[in-house]
């Protein structure tokens, strides 16, 4: 059986695409690394649409904890692999670069970055391996590749995640393994709930934010089979706002 990991799949952008593979069959692995109640929530709600849902903690950003979590998966599914990945995992420390505290500057690429590192090179084997290879979704950002004052790790962190997702599709691709990102702006989640959300609309052409479901079903579409001849690509998601 084929299954589908999302990490940081508890929340916002990732409880969106965990509940859009229940639409589409898909069984989900949702990754989380501490709100265990929201976690438990998206499983129940992945079942109810008859899917298989398993819940996998562990810190993206720590490789140890990645291969333990993942090493355990596998023994549980000796006949399964995970053939879809949405690497969705990443937290904003916002503020102007003058006044960061370095730790804020790590932390957001450690989760960003080095989390698509770690889950991502543990799982390619396997997905090279198959036969009908695997699917590889980045959550990159309009921050990635426009830039964004305040967000000098954030836009660091998402800008080198395209880098490698363009890099990593030319590697895979003869193995029928597709990698792409998805760039959203603005979206109504509780990544974005602090921000000005009336003014910020203003700026945007269809003056409102996005919706988590509108992710998700692109997510979904670079997920399925009729995007099996898209690799490297950066797709945008932000209303008119960015071009």
């Amino acid at each position: 059986m084929k299954y589908a990991l999302v990490t940081g799949g508890s929340r916002g952008l990732g409880r969106a695409v965990c509940l859009k593979l229940a639409q589409m069959g898909v069984p989900v692995i949702i990754n989380y690394q501490s709100n265990m109640a929201a976690a438990n929530e998206v499983k129940e709600l992945v079942e109810a649409a008859g899917v298989s849902a398993e819940l996998l903690p562990f810190n993206v950003s720590a490789k140890e904890e990645v291969d333990a979590a993942l090493d355990q998966w596998e023994a549980t599914h000796p006949e399964d692999y995970i053939a879809y990945l949405v690497n969705n995992a990443g937290i904003r420390k916002d503020g102007m670069m003058f006044m960061m505290p370095e730790q804020d500057w790590h932390n957001v690429l450690d989760v960003t970055l080095n989390g698509f590192f770690y889950v991502t090179q543990r799982l390619l084997p396997k997905m090279m391996m198959r036969k009908h290879g695997g699917r590889i979704v980045n959550m990159a950002s309009l921050s990635g590749l426009k830039g964004m004052p305040g967000q000098t790790n954030y836009s660091a962190a998402k800008a080198a995640l395209i880098g490698a997702t363009k890099a990593l599709a030319q590697e895979t691709a003869a193995r029928s393994v597709t990698v792409n990102a998805v760039a959203p702006g603005f979206i109504e989640t509780d990544m974005t709930q602090d921000l000005p959300q009336k003014e910020l609309s203003e700026m945007i052409p269809m003056r409102r934010f996005g919706k988590p479901e509108e992710v998700a079903s692109l997510v979904g579409f670079l997920l399925s089979d009729e995007a099996s001849y898209i690799t490297g690509e950066v797709i945008s998601i932000n209303g008119g706002l960015y071009t």
